[in-house]
């Protein structure tokens, strides 16, 4: 249960982030930055101030990041791997597979019964 909620908080927050994401603007998409002036966005210096976009976005990212870490782990525990791989133990493997036994050599052939009798090799 608290994976897929987990899941479902991810998948809300992947859209978020895309939406929030391109809703923003460049850091040089108006008119004035094209000419090396200071656009609206820029009150407190070259850098600007912080929007509200951008900090949802810093959030956004934060919280998908903190979701995707989660989801790994679970999803590590709910698949019964016993250690991670930097332990050095053994871990959840697929059965050994049986050895493969030899081919049993085939029959001689025989010559054909038809009543006949069997060619023989000429004589020298």
């Amino acid at each position: 249960m608290l994976y897929f909620a987990i899941l479902l908080v991810h998948i809300l927050v992947c859209v978020f982030l895309i939406i929030v994401v391109l809703l923003q603007s460049g850091k040089a998409a108006d008119l004035a930055g094209a000419f090396g002036g200071m656009g609206s966005q820029t009150a407190f210096g070259p850098r600007g101030s912080a929007t509200l976009l951008s900090k949802a976005t810093t959030i956004s990212a934060v919280v998908f990041m903190l979701t995707s870490m989660s989801l790994s782990i679970l999803a590590t525990k709910r698949a019964g791997y016993s250690a991670t791989v930097l332990e050095g133990g053994t871990t959840k493997s697929a059965p050994a597979r049986p050895a493969q036994q030899p081919a049993a050599p085939l029959p001689a052939p025989t010559a054909p019964s038809s009543g006949g009798s069997a060619p023989t090799a000429p004589k020298k």
